[in-house]
């Protein structure tokens, strides 16, 4: 049994990747984007969105913990930008013994990134196109918190899927 999380700028693929992971090994993909924007929905707009987005971990956490607890693998598809997301994540494998990994999707191109943000089918809680300086955007996408004891897997999401599923799931499986 696995934990996986996810990491990575919005627009990185990484929830293409989650979703391919998820159709070979069976895992549950517990997305953020959809949770946070079924909350937006439903709140119509009376909440603000930062408080909606730490609502929204809440009841993720909860689906982990319930979906580890019955033995199945579970992928968190998150930014994972805070400490306290790797720290829950590492504690919930270790309370159910599960494996845990770690799979940053890095594109280092923000002109790609940004016509894979202007193109996608866009949920409410969900990023379009950045207007940033390239060393800026630099800056940015390397905010993501990885675990310091645990060994991490950064995938270049520039290339199509095919050329690295096979690496990742073989991380998974080790």
């Amino acid at each position: 049994m696995f934990f996986l999380q996810m990491s990575g700028f919005p627009g990185s693929r990484k929830s293409t990747l989650a979703r391919q992971i998820a159709k070979s090994t069976k895992a549950i993909v517990i997305d953020h984007d959809v949770v946070k924007t079924a909350l937006l929905e439903s709140l119509d707009n009376d909440m603000d969105p930062k408080r909606v987005g730490g609502v929204s971990y809440n009841i993720e956490w909860s689906l982990i913990e319930f979906y580890l607890s019955q033995e199945h693998n579970v992928i968190l598809d998150s930014p994972c930008l805070y400490e306290e997301l790797v720290n829950r994540g590492t504690s919930l494998a270790e309370k159910y013994t599960a494996k845990y990994k770690y799979v940053e999707c890095v594109l280092d191109d923000i002109h790609e990134l940004n016509n894979r943000l202007k193109n996608r089918k866009r949920m409410i809680s969900q990023i379009g196109p950045v207007d940033i300086p390239e060393q800026r955007f630099q800056e940015v996408i390397s905010r993501s918190k990885k675990p310091a004891h645990f060994d991490c897997m950064k995938v270049d999401t520039s290339q199509p899927i095919d050329d690295y599923i096979g690496e990742v799931l073989l991380y998974i499986n080790k």
